[in-house]
């Protein structure tokens, strides 16, 4: 995944891959099996997609669910930073945070 990629959000990915790739709305939920006001809204990023949702896509578009995962999830972190008018060394906390309960969870 390119630098350029990761600065996108989620529905901005997205978007792109359904517009590189000349298809409608319409077109990638039906093949997805979703409504398209639900896709806009995911494209738009005032909906988040499910797992099985991101599966659905990165199936379809061909291209890792790992990426998109990513993208998804980079997105939450992200928002949840701003709305909270938190600063970045929150990331290092839960950095840390994480490596703890990884190691927690293997010691089960």
């Amino acid at each position: 995944m390119t630098t350029a990629v990761k600065l996108k959000s989620f529905g901005e990915h997205l978007r792109t891959l359904r517009e590189d790739a000349g298809l409608t709305l319409k077109h990638v939920s039906e093949q997805i099996g979703i409504d398209t006001s639900l896709l806009a809204k995911i494209e738009r990023n005032e909906r988040q997609p499910t797992k099985k949702i991101i599966k659905k896509i990165s199936v379809f578009f061909k291209v890792e669910e790992r990426e998109l995962h990513i993208d998804y999830l980079s997105d939450v972190i992200a928002y949840k930073i701003l709305d909270e008018e938190a600063d970045l060394s929150i990331l290092k906390v839960a950095e840390e945070k994480i490596k703890y309960l990884k190691n927690i969870k293997n010691e089960k």
